[in-house]
């Protein structure tokens, strides 16, 4: 019986130890190359440039001529913002200096690099948080998973921060398993490095420290043998990597306080300026009715400096008839105003803001909140595609609507495997599981979804996913194998 159970572990462990490596290059490079094909035949469909891209690009074109971080009038006035943080425009600086001032292609295709190496470092991530006879079937499954998965690709070959997110929180879990095994300074270093990259990127990028770093700390041994560190060692690694990361944003708020007189460590959660409205009577009227990408697209993006089409507003942005008549009424008094919100526009839609929560505070306080966060989870990644926003129409467009409704379980299908990887509890399970749950708690603050915001989950689904498919498999080899090793079998 014990021969028998050692041939059943003998794959996984013969990988797990090193040996069998040609046997394992194969996979990883035909899923390597499946992943490269499948980016640069998105950056030749799906590349373009505008809204945030433009204004990253602005900000980039502005370091590189003038040095400062500014943003550039149609009249060619420069004036200083803050609704970005700094990451992204000194990336896309460097690919303008190396490639071409306002090359975004050539930025773009940048991207499909380290998002690759993202895949890489994630199968190493799973392979260490997987029990010992997953360990080769949970890096291989997560290479795949993450080399092939459309929605993270198609963000690849446009010029945005979610590729370098994408990546930074790659290079973040593999370093903490990596530091728990091996605690030293390299290790430390690169878990700093992608902590602070991601925040540096986009203000949330801060929740990745937020979830790891107990786990990171959680998972070490004390001592001084091999694969454990001391308090001292690991007292003074904190010290200096906390200096590290708060370094920059040190910088960062010093400028805004210089320039605006403010703090701000980060960037406005409305992307406004000091000296802009935020218009939080509009804010908190669209919180109370908007609940899908159709309503951020259509009427969010639009306002101000566009017509708000009363016509284009869901049933339910109205309590009564005569609320319609009130909303249809200050719709026009907005759009014939230069499309403007001043002060009174801006009080009167907080007074219907304040009408429909004090009709219905549930709704306002829970049922909407989960329904945003619900639909950027659940509704099709389609967004970078050429695809109707009513891809559910089945009689408008009938190829899109079948293709939506693919990514729709194809979306489902990663979120189950995520899920069976959880009810596995492979190392590191409570950090990834506190990142969702920080992610989707602070998604529910938002006015406007967009499914992008849940992308950022993808590396632990891609982890998890990789686990439960490992898992999976052994159920389905293991019962051969003892058939096989049994007595009297040929």
């Amino acid at each position: 019986m014990e021969a028998a159970q050692e041939s059943q572990s003998t794959p996984w462990r013969r990988t797990a130890n090193g040996t069998g490596k040609a046997g394992v290059a194969l996979p990883v490079a035909l899923a390597l190359a499946a992943g490269l094909i499948l980016r640069v035949w998105m950056l030749k469909l799906l590349f373009e440039v505008n809204g945030d891209s433009l204004i990253y690009g602005g900000l980039a074109k502005n370091l590189l001529l003038h040095g400062r971080f500014a943003l550039t009038l149609p009249n060619g006035e420069m004036y200083p913002t803050l609704i970005r943080l700094p990451g992204y425009p000194l990336f896309l600086a460097a690919c303008f200096r190396i490639f071409g001032m306002e090359d975004y292609f050539a930025a773009a295709s940048v991207q499909i690099g380290p998002q690759l190496l993202g895949c890489l470092l994630l199968a190493d991530f799973a392979r260490r948080m997987a029990p010992q006879r997953l360990k080769r079937g949970a890096a291989l499954a997560t290479l795949w998973l993450a080399a092939l998965c459309p929605f993270t690709a198609s963000y690849a070959v446009v010029p945005m921060t979610e590729a370098a997110t994408l990546f930074a929180l790659s290079l973040a879990m593999w370093a903490m398993a990596r530091f728990c095994e091996r605690p030293g300074w390299a290790n430390a270093l690169w878990f700093t490095f992608a902590v602070t990259w991601g925040a540096l990127l986009r203000p949330d990028g801060a929740l990745a420290a937020i979830a790891f770093a107990p786990a990171l700390l959680g998972g070490l041994r004390r001592g001084d043998g091999p694969g454990e560190i001391s308090l001292r060692k690991l007292t003074r690694m904190a010290a200096v990597c906390a200096v590290l990361t708060l370094a920059p944003f040190a910088a960062w708020t010093a400028r805004n306080w210089r320039v605006f007189h403010v703090f701000q460590p980060l960037a406005p959660r409305l992307a406004t300026d000091p000296d802009e409205s935020s218009n939080p009577g509009w804010e908190r009227w669209v919180k109370s009715w908007c609940l899908d990408f159709v309503s951020t697209y259509e009427i969010y993006w639009n306002v101000p400096w566009d017509k708000l089409d009363v016509d284009e507003l869901p049933t339910r942005a109205f309590d009564s008839p005569a609320q319609r008549v009130e909303t249809v009424a200050l719709a026009n008094d907005y759009n014939h105003n230069g499309m403007e919100i001043t002060p009174e526009i801006d009080a009167r839609f907080e007074g219907l803001a304040k009408e429909r929560i004090t009709a219905n505070p549930l709704r306002y306080y829970v049922w909407l909140p989960l329904s945003r966060v619900a639909d950027m989870w659940l509704r099709p990644r389609v967004e970078n595609l050429n695809i109707d926003l009513d891809w559910w129409v089945y009689a408008h467009h009938h190829a899109e609507t079948r293709f939506s409704w693919g990514y729709v379980a194809l979306n489902a299908m990663y979120l189950l495997l995520g899920i069976a990887g959880l009810w596995t509890r492979p190392r590191f399970w409570v950090a990834m599981l506190a990142y969702i749950l920080l992610r989707s708690a602070l998604l529910l603050t938002i006015e406007a979804p967009e499914a992008r915001y849940t992308l950022e989950c993808f590396p632990m689904l891609f982890a998890l996913g990789g686990v439960a498919i490992a898992r999976a498999m052994e159920r389905l080899y293991l019962p051969a194998l003892k058939v096989k090793a049994s007595p009297g079998t040929p």
